[in-house]
């Protein structure tokens, strides 16, 4: 094990017996804002460059729009997948800084490094044969072929892309989360501009259409990498931890236990995206009317989700230095204030959507379809629920993985999300008069009861003995 005396930035004497309670709390909200806000920033970032994205290829007609979707529904599997691996690494860096120890604070960036290097070919596999499977799966001929010309630009950017979230998680471990925000905020025009000009064809650059998309996201997320990358060689405090140093050496070790966190993480936001994946196609048995309201209402869900889910990155990094410090009193504080930030968030989001509910409907529609407006409004008041637990147990989550807990959640994500939330969604949608809003009942339901059983499990996690230290591994 490497110690050191201090780690810059590493938070000390927080939790003293001697500092009042109303202090303490006070230090674990300012410490949690200033973690969740450059890292929620940064989430909303990317939802901005998806949306240019779009609205790019919206201009290229209706086929493309609906082909970009097609594409999208077979990479963000993959996406996901990845996602859920790298995910292990800021729980693993942020017990590590907590203990002080910045060796393993290097190694876990590193494993993730490498965890990404080798599991994304066969990841990229499912979108290099994306055409294939959405024909298996009856979609007509045309789009199928549009959405695979799409995914032979977008799919080479998974491992760049991965790579970036990998080293977010490391910044935001040892409480820098804010070059991450910083390139990505470069990386929107960026990404605009360049996207304009491979569609189009500008500046003598052959037309690329859709290809020009994919590759222009990939482009983009190279250089967000080697920007990200450049940071943490040359910028302090990340230089001191020389992640580029034995990097060609493999840590079969640590890469175990990367997996052992990682690979349920991926598991539960797979059961996730296929909960509403499901839920789109119970959706369109309906009606092409309800398939549209239940897209722009999951549309806002997603950008409102994206501000919670930092704030569940931040809990994530809070718990994981109060573990690595084996301070149980921390891990409490740290892990409930998060979950009261994201509920007090959400409320507030919440509030302004049923006030709005109708004004964001036209947005999208305009005044003229006036019973797909009714029925998205509605949908939207019933999401009122939905949005608050979605908002709890993102953030539930994120505390449970500072603590390296993450198979429990997966049981409690097939229950909450398939046994729960997909039987209520069919049943109230197909065997009751509620039609399409039935469907959004059950994935309240659902996403509700996920979110009690993170909390509780919290809970009680949270009373017992402290994992062991992340050097022990």
């Amino acid at each position: 094990m490497t110690s050191v005396n201090h780690i810059e930035g590493a938070p000390a004497g927080v939790g003293g017996a001697e500092e009042p309670a109303r202090g303490r709390l006070f230090v674990e909200l300012t410490e949690t804002l200033k973690l969740a806000v450059p890292i929620a920033l940064t989430q909303l970032g990317q939802i901005a460059m998806m949306t240019t994205d779009l609205a790019l290829i919206g201009r290229l007609g209706g086929d493309a729009v609906a082909a970009a979707a097609l594409a999208h529904t077979v990479f963000f599997v993959s996406f996901t997948t990845g996602m859920g691996l790298v995910s292990a690494v800021a729980p693993l860096a942020a017990q590590a800084y907590g203990a002080r120890d910045p060796r393993m604070v290097r190694r876990a960036l590193r494993v993730g490094l490498w965890a990404t290097l080798l599991t994304a070919p066969p990841l990229m596999l499912p979108p290099l044969f994306g055409e294939r499977i959405l024909l298996s799966l009856g979609q007509a001929p045309e789009s199928a072929a549009l959405a695979q010309r799409y995914l032979h630009g977008l799919t080479w950017c998974l491992i760049p892309g991965l790579w970036f979230l990998a080293i977010r998680g490391f910044m935001s471990a040892v409480n820098r989360p804010e070059p991450g925000l910083w390139i990505t905020l470069g990386a929107i025009p960026a990404n605009a501009a360049l996207a304009y000009t491979l569609i189009h064809g500008e500046f003598g650059l052959p037309r690329l259409d859709l290809l020009g998309a994919g590759l222009a996201t990939t482009l983009v997320n190279s250089g967000m990498f080697a920007a990200a990358l450049w940071f943490t060689v040359a910028r302090r405090p990340f230089r001191k931890y020389h992640v580029l140093g034995g990097i060609a050496r493999i840590d079969w070790q640590l890469m175990r236990q990367l997996f052992k966190i990682g690979a349920p993480i991926s598991l539960a936001f797979l059961l996730e995206y296929g909960l509403f994946g499901a839920a789109g196609l119970l959706m369109g048995l309906i009606s092409t009317m309800a398939l549209t309201a239940h897209q722009i209402a999951l549309q806002i869900a997603a950008i409102l989700f994206m501000v919670p889910f930092g704030v569940g990155m931040a809990a994530t990094v809070r718990v994981g230095h109060a573990a690595g410090r084996g301070d149980a009193s921390a891990v409490r504080r740290a892990g409930y204030m998060a979950m009261l930030l994201g509920i007090a968030f959400m409320s507030a989001m919440t509030l302004t959507v049923i006030c709005g509910r109708f004004t964001i409907a036209t947005l999208f529609l305009g005044e003229t379809s006036d019973a797909t407006t009714h029925l998205t409004a509605t949908l939207l008041l019933i999401g009122s629920t939905f949005f608050i637990a979605d908002g709890i147990q993102t953030v539930a989550a994120g505390a449970l993985r500072g603590l390296n807990d993450t198979r429990m959640p997966l049981l409690f994500a097939t229950i909450s999300y398939w046994l729960v939330g997909f039987t209520c969604a069919a049943l109230f949608g197909f065997h009751t008069p509620l039609s399409a809003r039935g469907v959004w009942i059950g994935l309240s339901c659902g996403t509700a009861v996920y979110a009690m059983l993170l909390v509780n499990r919290f809970r009680l996690l949270s009373r017992r003995a402290l994992p062991a230290p992340p050097h022990d591994y």
